[in-house]
C-alpha cells in the first residue's frame, strides 16, 4: 500500500499531540481543584468571621 507508512506515522503523531493536551489538561484541573479547595477554606473562615460580627453586635446600634 503506497502511503501506508506515511499515514501510519500521521497517526501516531496525532496520538503524542492528543495525549500532551490531555496531560496539559488534567495538570490543568489539578490546579483548578486546588484553587478551589482554597477559596473553600477562605470562604469558610469569611462566613464564620461574619457570623462572629454580627453575633457580637449591639441590638439597635447604628453602624458608622
Amino acid at each position: 500500500m503506497p502511503g501506508s507508512d506515511a499515514e501510519m506515522l500521521a497517526l501516531v503523531n496525532e496520538i503524542i499531540e492528543l495525549r500532551l493536551q490531555l496531560a496539559e489538561a488534567q495538570d490543568q484541573c489539578v490546579e483548578m481543584a486546588v484553587d478551589a479547595g482554597h477559596l473553600l477554606a477562605e470562604i469558610h473562615d469569611l462566613r464564620r468571621e461574619l457570623a462572629a460580627a454580627r453575633s457580637e453586635r449591639v441590638p439597635g446600634r447604628i453602624a458608622a
